[in-house]
């Protein structure tokens, strides 16, 4: 189903938004995003609200929403970082300062964070991602998976190679393009 597809990029993309106005807030001495994909997304945010639209039944009340949300999101999170560790050997971010934190994975405080935005964003943002959704042509939809997929390969070239999660930003990506691709023809 192309809507579920856009739906992740378009939380992703939302994910990624949130993460730098959250970096800025908090004026973040690092201020260069941490997402596994090269393109402005934060896969975990697409796929933990794709998980609560497709686990929380319709006509669930605000604080039932928020409870089952934060749970979904926080098991996303936890599984989406323990793919990370084990796929890549790199770590996007670490909880283990905060208090309640399992492995460094989850925390309470981000779970509580999490049952409030996504209760809100089903609430009130679901209907515009929907008529988005039902409005986005399926050629761009197929152009839109075919980028993703290519985004996908470099990204996990790049992690495998490196295991630095810093070497996503497009700068330290092209450099690290070049010189594989220099050591490659040497």
């Amino acid at each position: 189903m192309p809507q579920w597809f856009l739906y992740f990029l378009f939380y992703s993309f939302a994910g990624y938004l949130l993460e730098k106005a959250f970096a800025r807030l908090i004026r973040s001495p690092n201020q260069v995003r941490k997402c596994f994909l090269l393109l402005p997304l934060c896969p975990v945010y697409g796929l933990a609200m794709t998980a609560v639209l497709a686990l929380v039944p319709e006509g669930t009340g605000p604080a039932e929403r928020m409870l089952l949300g934060g749970a979904i999101c926080t098991a996303v999170e936890y599984l989406v970082h323990l793919f990370y560790e084990r796929a890549f050997g790199v770590q996007f971010w670490n909880y283990s300062g905060l208090r309640g934190h399992i492995q460094g994975r989850v925390c309470p405080q981000f779970s509580l964070i999490w049952g409030v935005l996504s209760a809100a964003a089903a609430q009130w943002i679901q209907p515009a991602a929907a008529r988005l959704a039902a409005w986005t042509p399926p050629a761009l939809t197929y152009g839109l998976w075919l980028l993703l997929a290519a985004d996908c390969v470099l990204t996990a070239a790049l992690l495998r190679c490196c295991r630095d999660p810093e070497r996503l930003a497009w700068p330290a990506a092209l450099a690290q393009i070049r010189a594989s691709s220099q050591s490659n023809t040497s």
